[in-house]
């Protein structure tokens, strides 16, 4: 396999700045400053664990239907072939049940940790993958605090898998699959700012029913998913020692502090799948 050396080592050039340089710019100028994502709802004491919404996610993301019903003590995880499921759990209030799907966070762990930007954040609020940029090194799946994204392993062109909150239907000015197809309302698809609003609204006037916390709010440095419960979260399973700065943050300051091979090494890699995406590319058209 042939590689342009002279490509190569001007894009490997501009790779390391942008890695080295860009992220960390682009984060000093947005800081401070709330971006209104889209964002959905999810009221758990609406859910009646009807499934509605995991058989529209199959049916809107080409994937087989789901097999199995929630039952209390059993735990449905996500997989490659389950972008969205839901679970029942047992409570000091009875059975509960709750949905599970990527949390679309405000500054993802998984876009950070992407080495060739293949997990994006989009700027309406979506966290989506780009398979043509994925180099398949799964570093989104470890660095999910999560564990939402989910690997092909059986597949001949494997692809991570993940709520993409619709996002080609968005662009069509739809809303998700799931929250259109939910017959009781648990799901309300909005800006960030009004659901949140909206929430804190249900818990003042509702005091009886909702724990006072909204789960997502400051989780992770904020999530495109938020909750409402009527039991403490913990009691459904969601991880509650979360810190509440996103966790991109952390690596900020080692990045610079650490020797240059650490910070050109993600261009290294960068480099070599772009030459070779490329040298791919013009191999097919000389066929």
């Amino acid at each position: 396999m042939s590689i342009n050396r002279r490509s190569f080592f001007k894009f490997l050039s501009l790779t390391g700045i942008t890695l080295a340089v860009g992220k960390e710019s682009v984060a000093q100028s947005d800081k401070g400053q709330e971006v209104d994502f889209l964002s959905i709802l999810y009221d758990s004491t609406h859910c009646v664990g009807c499934q509605s919404c995991e058989f529209a996610c199959a049916e809107a993301h080409g994937l087989p239907e789901p097999v199995g019903a929630p039952e209390a003590g059993k735990i449905r995880k996500l997989d490659e072939t389950n972008r969205s499921v839901i679970n029942c759990y047992n409570t000091s209030k009875g059975e509960i049940y709750v949905k599970q799907q990527c949390m679309h966070c405000n500054e993802p762990a998984c876009s950070s940790a992407c080495l060739t930007n293949a997990m994006h954040k989009t700027k309406e609020g979506p966290v989506i993958w780009r398979g043509n940029k994925c180099m398949g090194c799964r570093y989104c799946m470890v660095s999910c605090p999560f564990d939402i994204p989910k690997f092909e392993f059986h597949s001949a062109n494997p692809k991570i898998q993940k709520c993409n909150m619709c996002f080609d239907r968005l662009e069509e000015r739809k809303i998700p699959a799931c929250v259109e197809n939910c017959p009781a309302e648990a799901l309300v698809f909005g800006t960030r700012r009004e659901l949140i609003k909206e929430a804190r609204k249900r818990i003042v006037e509702n005091p009886d029913t909702y724990v006072d916390q909204i789960y997502g709010e400051d989780e992770a440095g904020g999530t495109g998913i938020l909750y409402l419960s009527s039991v403490p979260f913990n009691e459904l399973g969601f991880r509650t020692n979360l810190q509440k700065t996103s966790y991109p943050e952390l690596s900020k300051g080692f990045l610079y502090s650490v020797p240059t091979i650490f910070v050109l090494w993600p261009a290294l890699l960068l480099g070599i799948h772009e030459a070779t995406k490329n040298n791919h590319v013009k191999e097919d058209e000389n066929e």
